[in-house]
């Protein structure tokens, strides 16, 4: 994977503290993910990982340093114009649309094409997770944990996204599901989409990540090869109790 400059990258952050409320989470934080790389954030719960992915995306109200994806700066913008510039969000609680059926969470979720990305449709999207192909019209609530995370990151991939940023998706689900999100981490990275994922799980970010960062107690302790971190046990025990 190429370490180009960092004009090229197309997420770079730099620099990052963040807050919630008086409580400082994160501590000069710096990490970047190019076009077709999948770059795994690990950690302990609590080590600030998901605060990281809510301030890239817009959720977190006062932080500091400087986040810019594909170009363009995301100090104040809004989550919507943040989710509209080609950044998805798959995050750790789902949040599909119970009421609505596989086929009209995934309407939700559909944008316009976008150059240099692929262009997911329904279709290519119920090749990759059969499971959601042989339910199409079964209603959001009505669907196992696991369904209901293939189905997130279906509509996520609808938006036609340059980059997408994954919370925990592999944890609590069955195996075949965390078989199908390793499937569709790898049609991304294929296609030029890059990714952030946020896992506990060693196996799992190893299988998938050209690169690790980890975070502890909301600092990069590591930024390197997936491979230098596998193989270096005493940090996965460290930083993760391996």
């Amino acid at each position: 994977m190429s370490t180009g400059a960092p004009a090229l990258r197309l997420l770079q952050v730099e620099h990052l503290d963040a807050w919630y409320g008086a409580a400082q989470v994160l501590f000069d934080v710096s990490l970047h993910v190019e076009r077709g790389e999948v770059v795994a954030l690990l950690g302990r719960n609590g080590a600030g990982k998901s605060t990281l992915l809510k301030t890239i995306i817009g959720l977190v109200d006062r932080w500091a340093g400087s986040a810019v994806f594909d170009g363009r700066p995301l100090r104040g913008l809004e989550p919507y114009r943040i989710n509209q510039l080609g950044l998805g969000w798959v995050p750790e609680d789902r949040r599909i649309f119970g009421g609505l059926t596989v086929l009209e969470n995934l309407a939700v979720g559909r944008h316009a094409a976008r150059a240099g990305v692929p262009a997911w449709t329904v279709e290519r999207l119920f090749a990759l997770f059969p499971n959601l192909a042989a339910m199409p019209r079964r209603r959001g609530a009505l669907m196992s944990g696991g369904e209901q995370q293939m189905l997130t990151v279906a509509r996520t991939l609808m938006g036609n996204p340059r980059l997408v940023m994954l919370d925990e998706p592999a944890t609590g689900v069955a195996p075949l599901i965390v078989d199908a999100l390793a499937r569709a981490i790898g049609e991304m990275k294929a296609h030029g989409v890059g990714v952030l994922l946020s896992e506990q799980n060693p196996a799992f970010a190893a299988a998938v990540a050209d690169r690790a960062v980890v975070i502890e107690r909301g600092q990069v302790l590591f930024d390197g090869a997936m491979q230098a971190f596998a193989d270096d046990h005493a940090l996965q025990a460290r930083v993760l109790g391996a």
